[in-house]
């Protein structure tokens, strides 16, 4: 790859920086930001989070509120003067797994929606494989679906970032390794 990748994934475990990462990002840009958002307000905790959210981006982002249809949303969304972030696959795929639909179809158009973006796109997801094994069968299932997701998204993507504590390290395109080794 030359040049500036066209998407990004950016992962990492919760509360690991992804959000603020991708926003900083996006702008830093000239490029309208906007923000396609996956998250459903199920109480009043959530309903916080997202006003939360709303308020660190301002005015200057234009938000849609799509939990459900990404494909739609990021093809109607991107373009050339506009960059987007959908923050999260990771809400999404509980969002598909709740309402019982067939995850594996509703997910395997992802890489032909990344690829097929008329603009900039940054998606963020977490890292939930690093843990402990959840307990029960559902939360299995959304750890083994959360993980392909994130591998077919990883594929597609230009590049890469793992953010840990706040930090990026970016794993695709790998880093150049050092001479010193």
């Amino acid at each position: 790859m030359t040049g500036k990748p066209r998407s990004i994934l950016v992962l990492g475990g919760a509360r690991s920086g992804k959000s603020g990462w991708a926003r900083a990002l996006v702008e830093r840009g000239g490029r309208q930001p906007v923000l396609i958002a996956t998250a459903r307000a199920g109480d009043a905790e959530m309903a916080e989070r997202i006003a939360r959210h709303r308020e660190e981006r301002g005015p200057r982002w234009t938000v849609i509120e799509e939990p459900d249809d990404i494909a739609a949303a990021i093809a109607a969304a991107t373009g050339p003067g506009s960059v987007v972030v959908v923050d999260c696959l990771t809400l999404w795929l509980s969002n598909l797994m709740l309402a019982g639909r067939d995850v594996e179809a509703a997910t395997a158009g992802l890489p032909r929606v990344i690829a097929g973006a008329r603009g900039p796109l940054v998606l963020v997801s977490n890292e939930v494989g690093e843990g402990v094994v959840p307990r029960t069968e559902l939360g299995r299932k959304f750890r083994d679906a959360q993980g392909r997701l994130n591998q077919a998204a990883a594929a597609a993507c230009d590049a890469v970032v793992v953010m840990h504590a706040g930090l990026p390290s970016r794993i695709k395109p790998a880093p150049a390794p050092d001479p010193e080794i």
